[in-house]
C-alpha cells in the first residue's frame, strides 16, 4: 500500500475548510491529500473480497472529494467521521453496481430454445414482463418446467445454490461470495456449483422441445 500524508491537526483542517468556504482551491486540495489515510483505512474491511485495493482506493477517493466539497462544518462534525461516511458509501455503491452486472452477465446466459427456435435465458423464466397471452402461457410452462426441474435433477447443493444466486422461490439473492460464507465453501466452489447447475437446465431444455 502508498504511503500517504499524515492527517490534519484539528486546527489546520479548521483553517483549511475555512479558507476553501472562502473559495481557496489549494486549500481544497490540502483536505483532500491529507485525509488520504482514511481511505486506506475505510477499504481495510474490503480486505476478504477480491478487489484491487488500488480500485478500492480510487472509488474511496471519490468519496472523500464529495465529502471534502459537501462537508458542512456548521454541524460541528469532523471532517473524518464525515468523510468516511462518504467514503463507504462510495465504495458499496460501486460493489452493488458490480454485483448487479455480475449477476445479469449470468441471468442472460441462454439455457435453451423456445417454441419458435429462439434462445431462452434465465432472464426470461425468472423475470417476466406483460407479454402477449401465447406468449405468456408458453413462459410459464417453462417457468413450472424450470422449478421441477430445479427439484428433480439437481443436487442437494446445486439447488441450494441455485436458490440462493437467482432468488428463486421468492428468496433473497446472494453474491458467489456471500453463498461461499454462509456454507463455509470457497467462492470458485460455488461458482463450479453454479455453472453444473445451470448446464444441467440448459441440457435439459435443448433436448426436451
Amino acid at each position: 500500500m502508498k504511503s500517504f500524508p499524515p492527517p490534519l491537526s484539528p486546527s489546520e483542517e479548521k483553517y483549511y475548510i475555512q479558507k476553501y468556504t472562502e473559495g481557496d482551491l489549494q486549500a481544497k486540495h490540502i483536505l483532500i491529500e491529507r485525509n488520504l489515510r482514511l481511505v486506506a483505512h475505510v477499504i481495510k474491511k474490503y480486505q476478504y473480497l477480491e478487489e484491487d485495493p488500488e480500485d478500492l482506493i480510487s472509488i474511496g477517493t471519490i468519496g472523500l472529494i464529495k465529502a471534502v466539497v459537501t462537508f458542512n462544518s456548521a454541524k460541528g462534525n469532523r471532517l473524518a467521521a464525515y468523510a468516511s461516511k462518504c467514503i463507504d458509501n462510495e465504495i458499496l455503491m460501486y460493489l452493488r453496481a458490480k454485483k448487479k452486472s455480475s449477476k445479469e452477465v449470468s441471468l442472460y446466459e441462454p439455457i435453451g430454445t423456445d417454441c419458435e427456435g429462439n434462445e431462452v435465458k434465465l432472464y426470461d423464466i425468472i423475470e417476466t414482463e406483460e407479454i402477449d397471452v401465447a406468449e405468456k402461457l408458453f413462459l410459464r410452462e417453462n417457468i413450472q418446467k424450470l422449478y421441477e426441474k430445479v427439484e428433480t435433477e439437481l443436487s442437494k447443493r446445486e439447488k441450494l445454490v441455485l436458490k440462493m444466486r437467482y432468488g428463486l422461490y421468492n428468496g433473497e439473492e446472494y453474491t458467489q461470495r456471500e453463498i461461499a460464507r454462509q456454507l463455509g465453501i470457497s467462492r470458485s466452489y460455488v461458482s463450479r456449483i453454479e455453472k453444473s447447475a445451470v448446464e444441467k437446465l440448459r441440457a435439459f431444455f435443448y433436448t426436451h422441445d
